[in-house]
């Protein structure tokens, strides 16, 4: 024990070359500076998001046990190790136990080397929130590391931390951010395949130029801006694993304070490489070979990183080394990683074969089978137990001839006899499953109805605990499902209803596989954002969008009259879009209203469709790379497209107009062709849609598809004209 509390010891102040540490020697080579500032660390215990109900309506994420640890000590652990001297948690959902937990534990005792701060509120929806509280109430001095409380690393950070404050000083504060990235071949177990990302970095400079999410896209765009940026040379990497830890400077938490429309972190680095040019910011990255980080961002990373645990990766976080001090946890660790915790007890002609861990207390009978499992603290086995890939929590009973393959037992959970697990099932708290039942692949059993979802949508991120008991008094009126539990079994099949196909991702605990969409070439929204239930800021008041639609108008008019470069119109329009707090979606759809509305503006409403066109057509083209600055994904395409039709169902008399129109964009390169293939496979979503898409003159078809094809457009363009033209 005194071995690991020196593992934990401040930097530069004491050795931590003892034996069993693999984090000796941490002090950088501005030791002197580090001890002058402390380094500060921003933990968000919260996910903000449904990922693992129903399990963590009965317990937050952060103190799930991860190889009998809740996942908040791993994380507390390595930022104490790395150096942080101080750690503003900050949490919501469930805050009281999160609270209590840290309470007991090492990291508030008087002897901790890293001070921890508990900051609670219930008004915390997103990490854009817990970043505006942290600059509002000036929490941080320097630099920090930003962190979630399910992020599990051995990474020493000095390195990348003293190059990160080296930038600043050289380039006077304009790196803002250094994302820690680990080497890892694509398809490696430890990546997260939700969490894939695809990165265009400077070589030398290690600036990250373009960052995208790969996860259901068939191919990958890049902007041509990054190519022309000066740098000599650019690697695009794939091979790479988001550690999810950042070095942060104190301007992150006021960038955040200023964009209501930063939400998560991957809305702030997507904004900040957008609109770097005109805000000055630049993100680094720091990558590391052989140490490890990962997060736990579903059942499928649960099991993944357990497995490393107890496998041994994450030295010197191992389950004997019981780096948290606490009375019990203390287990032996002998040949082909097996690990035993005191009190067990072990029946005859069992076999723990290999990457076992079994907590103190725990009974297994006889002729039990047991590989690749986690068992907790006081839990009894039956016999005749065959345990594979399994994580059992604390306090569960599992009766003789089970089979369990792949699966979660949450605390308390009873087992009856001859019941089989398969693959991905979920037991949820107290659960109860009847003798000889069989639950198929995937099945979630929970205490909590289904039906609960919905009614607290409202309440979801409520750090109230009464919620949860009255939920579960409520629970209680309803009949269990003996067909599923069988006849002595209590709980219910959980399913989440009224799903979209990225809600179901977002909220499966398995890390669900989905089709790609085929047309889809966006940024796939798979992280801590798409997980947020209200991810996005509350849109501007209608004055304000109102207002910035003047100004915008007013904007390209003194841009034509005194003949004002693209380049400079975008640096006032995001300056507007910054003073009227309007969301980059906003900014697209009213830049293209202001432009289509123009003719009308400059001659007046009496211009006939074929006038208009001609007068919209060098505007468009004028204006184009203004319009590529806002439309970079395929749902900026798409918005785009929505506006146009908007625009046309609101003047009848002009809509001969429109083909003009989606052909001068595509021309022009503002939109791709698989955005407008997408756009019409849609369909009409009214009558005047549809009527919009039939008004079309035969002779105006047959002109326009002789021209195209002469100019040898593709094949399928030609095609949805045909489509257009005939409907």
């Amino acid at each position: 024990r005194r071995r690991v509390t020196n593992m934990a010891g401040k930097v530069g102040k004491q050795s931590r070359g003892t034996a069993g540490s693999g984090f000796a020697n941490r002090k950088g080579p501005a030791g002197q500076e580090e001890e002058e500032q402390a380094l500060q660390a921003v933990l968000i215990a919260d996910s903000f998001s449904r990922r693992f109900f129903p399990i963590s309506k009965d317990q937050p994420r952060a103190l799930f046990p991860l190889a009998n640890v809740a996942m908040i000590d791993y994380t507390l652990e390595f930022l104490t190790a790395t150096g942080v001297q101080e750690t503003f948690v900050f949490c919501c959902w469930m805050s009281n136990k999160i609270k209590e937990h840290l309470l007991k534990s090492k990291w508030c005792r008087p002897t901790s080397p890293n001070t921890v701060h508990i900051i609670t509120s219930e008004l915390y929806r997103s990490l854009g929130d817990v970043l505006r509280d942290v600059d509002a109430k000036t929490l941080v001095r320097s630099d920090f590391l930003l962190v979630y409380g399910d992020v599990v690393s051995n990474i020493d950070v000095t390195q990348a931390l003293q190059e990160h404050r080296n930038r600043r000083k050289a380039e006077k504060n304009i790196s803002v951010m250094t994302m820690i990235f680990k080497e890892s071949s694509p398809g490696h177990r430890s990546r997260c395949k939700e969490d894939d990302v695809i990165v265009a970095v400077d070589s030398k400079s290690n600036q990250v130029l373009h960052y995208q999410k790969t996860y259901g896209l068939q191919k990958l765009q890049f902007p041509m801006n990054i190519f022309h940026s000066g740098s000599d040379e650019i690697e695009v990497r794939h091979d790479l694993l988001d550690c999810h830890i950042s070095i942060c400077s104190p301007q992150v938490a006021e960038l955040f304070t200023d964009n209501f429309d930063y939400q998560t972190r991957n809305d702030f680095v997507r904004g900040l490489l957008v609109n770097e040019e005109i805000l000055g910011n630049q993100i680094h990255m720091h990558v590391t070979g052989h140490e490890y980080g990962a997060r736990v961002s579903n059942l499928l990373m649960y099991d993944v990183v357990s497995s490393d645990i107890v496998r041994r990766w994450v030295y010197p976080l191992t389950p004997e080394m019981n780096f948290t001090d606490q009375e019990g946890q203390a287990c032996t660790h002998s040949r082909h990683n097996v690990y035993r915790g005191a009190g067990v007890s072990l029946g005859h002609g069992s076999q723990m074969v290999e990457n076992v861990l079994i907590g103190q207390g725990t009974n297994i009978g006889a002729n039990c089978h047991i590989s690749n499992s986690v068992i907790g603290n006081n839990c009894t086995i039956g016999d005749n137990v065959i345990l594979d890939r399994a994580y059992i929590w604390n306090n569960v009973c599992i009766a003789n001839n089970s089979h369990i393959k792949q699966s979660v037992l949450c605390d308390n959970v009873e087992v009856k006899e001859g019941v089989t697990l398969n693959p991905q099932c979920v037991l949820a708290f107290n659960v109860v499953i009847g003798a000889n039942v069989t639950l198929p692949e995937g099945t979630v059993v929970s205490m909590h109805h289904p039906d609960e979802e919905d009614k607290e949508d409202e309440d979801e991120f409520l750090s109230d605990d009464a919620e949860v008991s009255n939920s579960q008094a409520k629970t209680k009126l309803k009949a269990f499902s003996t067909a599923a539990v069988g006849t002595e079994g209590k709980g219910y099949i959980w399913r989440a209803s009224s799903l979209t196909e990225e809600e179901e991702l977002t909220q499966c605990l398995w890390d669900l596989e989905l089709n790609p969409d085929p047309e889809s070439d966006s940024e796939s929204e798979m992280s801590e954002g798409s997980h947020d239930l209200d991810s996005r800021g509350v849109s501007p008041e209608l004055d304000d969008v109102n207002v910035f639609q003047v100004e915008v108008l007013g904007t390209l008019q003194r841009g034509m009259e005194e003949n004002i470069g693209c380049d400079n119109l975008v640096l006032e329009i995001n300056s507007l879009k910054y003073a009227y707090n309007i969301t980059l979606k906003e900014v697209m759809q009213i830049l293209t209203k202001v432009v289509l509305e123009f003719p009308f503006q400059q001659q007046g409403p009496e211009l006939t469709a074929s006038q208009y066109s001609t007068i919209l057509t060098p505007l468009l083209k004028r204006w184009a790379p203004v319009f590529k600055n806002y439309i970079k994904r395929a749902q900026d395409h798409l918005d785009c497209l929505s506006a146009i039709e908007e625009f046309f169902l609101d003047h009848d008399s002009h809509w001969s107009a429109m083909v003009k129109v989606l052909m001068n964009v595509y021309q022009l390169e503002i939109l791709a062709e698989e955005a407008i293939m997408h756009w019409f496979s849609q369909g009409a979503s009214s009558e005047k849609s549809k009527q919009l898409r039939k008004n079309q003159g035969v002779s105006q078809e047959s002109r326009l598809w002789n021209e195209y094809v002469k100019d040898r457009i593709s094949y399928v363009w030609c095609c949805i004209l045909c489509f257009v033209f005939s409907s």
